[in-house]
């Protein structure tokens, strides 16, 4: 078996031997792209290091995810959302907006919906919105963005 490197083959050391262990039982190497064999048991100093690299992993990987989940909550908190979906409003501001003055005007969601399509406004399916999506556009979805409060 190839593998980029160690910590391509596991990030999560028992799982790193656990793998490993199992793949020797059944006679197959697995070799790195710089040409290490992460299966040879020969030497008790290069399982000792296969070891330390897979536990540096390890802590790289726990790391990683925590320095991202950190800067998913900074920009939830400014913006009061982070990933998803983009609503109608978002993916579409233009259009948002047109169904927002219109309903202002105290129109129905359904004219509002012929509304637009008669001005080419259509769903990427080349259909008019229906009453529910000019609903959801209709409605300030906008957040206030929030200040994160300092750590």
């Amino acid at each position: 078996m190839l593998v980029e490197d160690a910590s391509r083959f596991a990030r999560d050391l028992v799982a790193q031997e656990l793998g490993l262990l199992m793949l020797i039982k059944r006679s197959v190497r697995v070799l790195t792209a710089a040409g290490d064999d992460m299966t040879d048991t020969s030497d008790a100093s290069r399982i000792m290091m296969r070891q330390i690299a897979g536990s540096f992993a390890q802590y790289e990987k726990a790391r990683l995810v925590h320095k991202l989940k950190a800067a998913r909550d900074r920009k939830k908190a400014l913006t009061g959302k982070c990933g998803g979906r983009k609503t109608l409003a978002e993916a579409r501001p233009e259009v948002a907006a047109l169904a927002r003055e219109m309903h202002t005007r105290r129109m129905s969601l359904r004219k509002i919906s012929a509304a637009l399509a008669e001005q080419g406004h259509l769903t990427g399916g080349g259909r008019p919105y229906s009453p529910n999506a000019v609903q959801a556009m209709v409605q300030i979805t906008r957040r206030s963005p929030r200040r994160a409060q300092p750590t």
